[in-house]
């Protein structure tokens, strides 16, 4: 068995087993994906999206569950230092979770490294292709850096996830 050192969230550090896969919550998460593209207004597709952001932040197990939130915490409190390399230690234990890419890419796009948010973003993408926050993440990241049409497909990607996105507004024709 594999095991990883957290040294950077546990003190003393302490060896680790293996990050459990990704509970499947695949009915629930495809149900709510389904109610927030056909909300009837922006209230109502707020909740829903609220309920999808609680599944894709329930970690794997309660170890990672910790890292998670004292990584969001420190980014709430602009320790974005810390908030990464608690997002690291989350990734490094669990690659296959993709909020923990989502949530560096986060710290990573408020402190303007927009290709390495960009990096996690598709990263986190690749695990979950319908995440809508990576989805509208990537499509910010790209205008950020230039790529104007490339973030202008991605967020009509995010908007035909989830019409009332509040982001819907920075839609552009395309050239």
């Amino acid at each position: 068995m594999r095991y990883v050192l957290i040294a950077a969230f546990f003190s003393p550090a302490i060896a680790l087993a293996d990050c459990p896969e990704v509970p499947d919550r695949s009915n629930r998460h495809t149900q709510l994906m389904q109610l927030v593209a056909e909300a009837p207004n922006e209230t109502q597709a707020r909740e829903w999206t609220n309920e999808l952001w609680e599944i894709w932040a329930t970690a794997p197990d309660e170890t990672a569950q910790e890292i998670l939130q004292r990584g969001m915490e420190r980014r709430a409190s602009y320790d974005f230092a810390g908030a990464i390399k608690d997002f690291d230690t989350l990734i490094t234990y669990c690659p296959n979770y993709a909020e923990g890419y989502n949530q560096r890419a986060f710290v990573n796009f408020i402190v303007q490294d927009y290709e390495l948010s960009l990096a996690d973003l598709n990263r986190a993408l690749a695990i979950l292709p319908d995440h809508i926050g990576a989805l509208t993440g990537k499509a910010l990241a790209l205008i950020q850096l230039g790529r104007d049409r490339e973030g202008q497909i991605a967020l009509r990607q995010a908007v035909a996830l989830h019409p009332w996105l509040p982001e819907r507004k920075r839609l552009v024709p395309l050239e």
